[in-house]
């Protein structure tokens, strides 16, 4: 019965939507004389919603809306005066959330979040021990073709070529006939990504490295190539390339926590110097 009559609600609430009426706020559902009027749903629930997903977000919104006030009132009736007195917390709350949106404000207006490769270059020589590989990585291409499609003697053929024209004569066949054409070559991937990929993985990693570069396997509908042009193991030193966007975020939090830093301490000694800050 509950949900019928929230659903009758929102109908009337649509229809005020509908008909601009700005002059009546009826009340939907009150717990011990705080409201809930339609007006406080109407700003809960987004305009560009269609009528099922309206009422389920309404619906939910009353739901949540009267839990909360049953449970302010529980709080209000099983707390200690003291333990009712957050006020201090509040203020505390409210300087921190201050604080953070002026810094935020600094740092859109005067903080350039530039990090050069020279820099992010230097961080990972002095750094190396901290980049040591978690994962397996390598650089390669994997194709994944329908088991019908014709002439695979050729693309066993292309796919292990090194030669320029035999890649240019494999893309235009996958562009055709592959379902799967993924090409990295010049970006490391983690190995685990693309083993995922085949019906059959390849096992021991690190051993099956040492010995092959070229891997086939199948299922009922399609056949897999994989060609590993290079590859990384677990424990070695991760190329630049690998971890550049992990050293840049480094850099950029450093970068960002200096800004903060030296806003703090300017703000400090300008109210020393205007006699802000007096020491007893």
């Amino acid at each position: 019965m509950r949900y019928i009559a929230y659903f009758v609600l929102i109908v009337l609430i649509c229809s005020c939507k509908s008909s601009g009426d700005k002059d009546t706020n009826p009340v939907i559902v009150s717990v011990e004389g705080n409201v809930l009027t339609v007006n406080d749903l109407m700003r809960a629930v987004p305009e560009n919603l269609n009528p099922d997903d309206s009422a389920a977000v309404a619906e939910a919104f009353i739901d949540r809306w009267i839990k909360t006030q049953l449970t302010l009132r529980k709080a209000e009736l099983n707390l200690t005066t003291e333990e009712k007195n957050v006020e201090q917390k509040l203020q505390d709350y409210r300087a921190s959330l201050l604080i953070y949106l002026y810094q935020q404000k600094m740092l859109e207006q005067k903080h350039s979040p530039l990090v050069r490769p020279a820099e992010i270059e230097k961080y990972y020589n002095e750094m190396k021990n901290n980049f040591n590989l978690q994962e397996n990585i390598i650089k390669g291409l994997l194709i994944k073709i329908p088991v019908e499609s014709p002439n695979q003697h050729l693309v066993r053929q292309w796919y292990r070529s090194k030669k320029p024209e035999d890649f240019m004569e494999l893309e235009s066949y996958c562009y055709l006939n592959a379902v799967l054409f993924e090409i990295f070559v010049d970006d490391w991937l983690p190995f685990n990504l693309i083993n995922d990929y085949l019906p059959i993985p390849i096992q021991n990693a690190e051993r099956w490295f040492s010995w092959n570069r070229y891997y086939e396997t199948t299922d009922n509908e399609y056949n897999y190539y994989l060609n590993i042009n290079e590859y990384m193991i677990i424990g070695q030193t991760a190329p630049l390339s690998y971890v550049e966007n992990r050293i840049k975020a480094i850099l950029l939090n450093k970068k960002r926590v200096e800004f903060i830093y030296h806003l703090e301490k300017e703000l400090y000694e300008e109210g020393v110097r205007n006699n802000l800050v007096k020491f007893n």
